[in-house]
């Protein structure tokens, strides 16, 4: 069981890019791994994470909150879901996502980002 912890995302464990458009600051607390993704606009997870990742789509499963800006989600059986501020979210494995307009979108995921955009 893990002891008592406080961390800051402004002192992150590793910090990943996404291709000149984002990244995602990492934390490793308790048992777990939280990452604030800020995702640039123009984003795209085919363009920007799939390279890194190289998987046709992305497979980690997130759940997360929306800070700010917005993001749509197409799941690989073409189901889609546009997100954004204040929003609580279940992404599961296999899916492509991008950004929505002219502000960054910025989540807060608690799930699937222990080995995301992370080089082998």
């Amino acid at each position: 069981m893990a002891g008592l912890e406080r961390k800051r995302f402004d002192n992150p464990d590793d910090t990943r890019p996404f291709r000149d458009k984002g990244h995602v600051k990492i934390v490793d607390i308790g048992d777990g791994v939280v990452g604030l993704a800020t995702f640039e606009p123009g984003w795209k997870w085919s363009d920007h994470v799939k390279p890194i990742a190289g998987t046709p789509s992305c497979q980690a499963a997130h759940v997360g909150y929306v800070l700010s800006g917005r993001q749509v989600i197409l799941m690989d059986d073409g189901t889609q879901l546009e997100i954004g501020p204040g929003d609580v979210v279940s992404i599961p494995a296999g899916h492509d996502g991008w950004t929505v307009g002219d502000e960054p979108c910025v989540v807060l995921d608690f799930a699937g980002m222990a080995t995301y955009a992370k080089p082998d």
